[in-house]
């Protein structure tokens, strides 16, 4: 019997489309995590393969490639693309468009106040309608959290324009990456206003996050994101393959959801 389940197996294994599952590695911006993750799941249902992605935000992205480190795919932002395009580290005829992500602003389902204790029912959303409304809502904040690179220094830069980077500078807090700062206003207190890409904030609103809306449209910055198949990939035929999956439809409709352009 045993003789007959092992030929049984070693018959199997060579018939066609009993290949094994094949690994690609992927590096990532971590803002595209949230479509990616449900993506990549969609994908290895549909082929069998699995994407094993490490996500990181760019200045990391930007130090592993620095330190040698490659992968099967690389997901990045323009610049960084770029910089390994120049490098021959990516294949030039392979790129594919990801979408774009927008800022955000966030704030808690229910703010409460700074003693903790009284739930403030009602308090009426940050107005962001126009640019003098989203100055103001800043203004009468009790705080303001954002991260330190990426959309953190564009905003620095754009509270500077504004006129009111002293008045912020009190009550800021900002962290390493967008969970973080969105961790940091779900268990807050008083009025806070978060910011992170949309994708991101989208992430936390079944957990007590609201996603306000996009800054006004003048102010807007958006974040472009594509994939490149690494010219030291282990198996440059899958990883091709993987980001023409990028491109299907389910694959669009999936980063549509999440908030990518």
């Amino acid at each position: 019997m045993e003789k007959t389940k092992l030929a049984a197996l070693v018959l199997a294994c060579a018939l066609p489309g009993a290949a094994a599952a094949e690994d690609i590695k992927v590096l990532s911006a971590s803002a595209v995590a949230p479509g990616l993750v449900k993506v990549a799941e969609q994908y290895r249902k549909d082929t069998k393969n699995r994407a094993r992605v490490q996500y990181a935000n760019p200045a990391q992205l930007e130090r592993r490639l620095g330190a040698g480190e490659s992968a099967d795919v690389l997901i990045a932002t323009p610049g960084l693309m770029n910089d390994q395009l120049r490098r021959n580290k990516i294949e030039p005829d392979k790129h594919v468009f990801i979408g774009r992500a927008g800022i955000g602003v966030a704030v808690r389902m229910g703010a409460v106040d700074p003693d903790g204790l009284t739930i403030r029912m009602g308090v009426p959303d940050p107005d962001i309608a126009t640019l003098d409304r989203f100055k103001q809502s800043l203004l009468g904040a009790d705080s303001v959290v954002y991260t330190l690179g990426g959309s953190g220094l564009y905003l620095e830069k754009l509270f500077e324009l504004l006129g009111i980077s002293e008045q912020l500078k009190a009550k800021t807090t900002r962290y390493a990456n967008a969970s973080q700062v969105l961790e940091h206003v779900l268990s807050g207190k008083g009025v806070e206003i978060g910011f992170a890409t949309i994708p991101e904030i989208r992430q936390f609103e079944g957990k007590g996050l609201k996603l306000v809306g996009p800054l006004p449209e003048q102010i807007q910055f958006t974040t472009t994101y594509s994939a490149g198949v690494m010219t030291e990939a282990a198996d440059a035929e899958i990883a091709r393959e993987f980001i023409t999956y990028l491109e299907t439809p389910p694959a669009r409709a999936i980063f549509a959801a999440a908030g990518f352009d």
